[in-house]
């Protein structure tokens, strides 16, 4: 990481024109009159941001290369709340001319006036959250297209400019099975998109649907969502078909065409600079001066505002702060670099946080290697399929010995 790095900028914008029973974002419906509101405020935080920056003792990079609008349904803007927000981004930023330019919409939610006004700001890359292409499966967590409606939005999109399309699916829907899961990756492949990301169901007790499965209940189809083990089968089944498609695994969750790449996300998996505005938006900016620094060369400030609409003000930006100093820093190097297909870079890590960090993972390491976790070839670390299944545990288990060497 270095400040010299562009900036990736991320836009929340957590409305939605109904919310999904397994949505556990900060986001849900609003009135027009709040969303405006928002959106002034959201405005004024932009401004802010020299001096949120200052504040906290962080470099702010004034070159940004990537912005992502997410939520959320980013699409549903109005022409001229858009505006604003690019004009606030434009004046506290020099947005670069060729940015990777994001906004994140819900099948059949983008008119052709606010996606004819997104291209003429920048937009130049959609992300769908199509979920399935199986109707029935949509239709049990409150989605409201069809499979035709996504494909037809699709081509609409190619239509009107946009050559970078890509679309979210869910593994463990309700009702899911190999032989619709199949189906939907078979759909998203012939669709001529250029992107796709495949997220496995998270059940917890932050969306309505994950709390009724943990509580054993049937309400909004809960009854019908398979199990941690059809999910994870139903994960590998698609790394294994996408395997012998065009698009390459890049990423754990992320797949893509050659050269089609996300390089905004591809930011928060390398430690590069990233600024968040809107509600609980997050951002890690490099510390300047000799505070954090001190305790190592790839010293940052990490931040992150709140998620309750109703708290989202000037007093709250840029709080929840966190310190990063060389230790965590090489933590995160480690676990979010194994993220990545191409893996770590043992030199590289060795060079900038020495060898007895490094030393330190290696029998580690090994014994993964040997149970088919991880592979270590080439100068470097990788995660195999069965690695990314468990991969919090591969992670967990690499800090663990490094604390324990430590103490």
């Amino acid at each position: 990481m270095s400040a010299s790095s562009p900036l990736g900028v991320y836009i929340s914008v957590p409305f939605c024109r109904a919310k999904c029973s397994f949505c556990n974002f900060a986001s849900g419906v609003a009135s027009s009159e709040r969303i405006a509101g928002y959106v002034q405020t959201l405005c004024a935080e932009i401004d802010a941001a020299p001096t949120i920056a200052a504040r906290l003792g962080a470099e702010l990079p004034r070159v940004v290369d990537t912005v992502y609008f997410g939520g959320g349904t980013p699409s549903l803007l109005m022409p001229q709340q858009m505006q604003a927000i690019f004009a606030a981004l434009r004046r506290s930023f020099q947005v670069r001319e060729d940015a990777e330019m994001t906004m994140e919409a819900a099948p059949g939610q983008i008119s052709d006036e606010a996606l004819e006004e997104a291209m003429r700001l920048g937009v130049n890359r959609i992300s769908l959250g199509v979920q399935s292409f199986v109707d029935r499966e949509s239709a049990a967590v409150g989605r409201t297209h069809t499979g035709a409606s996504c494909l037809a939005e699709i081509a609409r999109l190619r239509a009107a400019g946009i050559s970078d399309v890509g679309v979210d699916l869910i593994a463990g829907l309700p009702y899911q099975t190999a032989e619709s899961w199949r189906e939907s990756l078979e759909t998203a492949v012939g669709a001529g998109l250029t992107h796709l990301s495949v997220y496995m169901l998270e059940v917890d007790e932050d969306s309505r649907l994950g709390l009724e499965v943990l509580a054993g209940g049937v309400r909004y189809h809960a009854h019908g969502v398979p199990s941690d083990e059809v999910s994870a089968a139903l994960y590998e089944q698609a790394c294994e078909f996408l395997a012998d498609t065009e698009f390459r695994q890049y990423e754990i969750s992320n797949f893509a065409r050659v050269g089609w790449q996300s390089r905004h996300n591809r930011k928060y998996w390398q430690r590069a600079p990233y600024l968040g505005f809107g509600l609980d938006a997050h951002s890690m900016l490099e510390s300047e001066g000799p505070g954090p620094r001190a305790q190592g060369p790839e010293g940052a400030v990490r931040f992150a505002n709140v998620d309750e609409l109703r708290d989202y003000g000037a007093e709250t930006w840029g709080g929840n702060v966190v310190r990063v100093g060389a230790d965590e820093a090489f933590e995160e190097s480690v676990f979010l670099g194994l993220r990545l297909s191409e893996g770590v870079d043992v030199a590289a890590l060795r060079e900038r946080f020495g060898n007895t960090r490094v030393s330190a993972c290696e029998a580690d390491v090994r014994d993964m290697v040997e149970g088919g976790l991880m592979e270590s070839g080439d100068g470097r670390w990788r995660l195999t399929l069965r690695g990314r299944m468990v991969s919090s545990e591969v992670f967990g288990r690499l800090l663990e010995t490094r604390v324990a060497v430590e103490i």
